[in-house]
């Protein structure tokens, strides 16, 4: 799907709220926050900017954030009784909608003093991020993304998770073509101006290998090992690539 101009500032606006709930809700983790306080933060951000959340009730889904801790990977369900403590890390994923577009962006922090394994675990994903959003520009290919995200993670001795990838983003939070954080073997289709993408590596210390728990939405790793996630909605420009969701 190509985006024109309008679309594009549209989903500009959209990031612009999601990088915000990005702000807050970092400079709000602490240890003793719980989870659910966080979406409380979120929600105050989304209603103050006059947008719509584009995770609660999506497909089901009972929050405005997805917060996972630790050894948690994706899809978190906010929560009074989890409770964040010294030494933990947690993923936040967030979005907003604005004028029917889409932003969508996460990013995994600390709470308080962590261990430098943990906070190696997050620069090295965040670094993964950002590896791939460099090659998000015209004529390259769709999949030379998820090989440079691919490049760094397992560069640092970490494994990249499969069974989640990202998307295309825009009137719609998922939309096709889906966008892998690994090479699959092929390079896919070109990448145009126009084109707006949500790049989203989940790293692991261990196993790619997920369970999903009961609830039918938070993701684990199979051994219980620490994973980290980061995410930008990014449009390709006649500039290079336009992180549309950086705070």
């Amino acid at each position: 799907m190509i985006r024109n101009k309008e679309e594009i500032a549209k989903m500009r606006k959209a990031g612009k709220v999601v990088a915000e709930i990005i702000e807050k809700t970092r400079a709000a983790v602490r240890p003793g926050i719980t989870t659910l306080d966080l979406d409380a933060v979120a929600r105050q951000v989304i209603h103050e900017r006059s947008a719509r959340s584009n995770f609660l009730n999506y497909h089901g889904f009972p929050a405005t954030i997805c917060t996972s801790p630790n050894d948690m990977i994706v899809h978190g369900i906010p929560s009074s009784g989890c409770v964040l403590s010294e030494g933990d890390i947690i993923s936040i994923d967030c979005g907003a909608i604005i004028e029917g577009y889409h932003g969508d962006a996460a990013y995994t922090v600390g709470v308080g003093e962590i261990s430098k394994a943990a906070q190696r675990l997050i620069e090295v994903t965040e670094a993964s991020l950002w590896a791939g959003i460099e090659v998000m520009r015209e004529g390259n290919r769709l999949h030379e993304i998820g090989r440079e995200v691919q490049k760094v993670a397992e560069a640092a001795g970490y494994s990249v998770v499969r069974k989640y990838v990202g998307h295309a983003i825009g009137t719609a939070m998922h939309e096709e073509p889906q966008v892998p954080n690994y090479w699959p073997g092929t390079p896919g289709p070109k990448l145009k101006v126009g084109n707006v993408y949500a790049l989203e590596p989940m790293v692991n210390v261990g196993t790619p290998d997920t369970i999903e728990l009961d609830d039918g939405w938070s993701v684990m790793t199979a051994d219980g090992q620490l994973s980290a996630h980061f995410e930008h909605s990014i449009a390709i420009t006649e500039d290079g690539p336009e992180v549309l969701t950086r705070p």
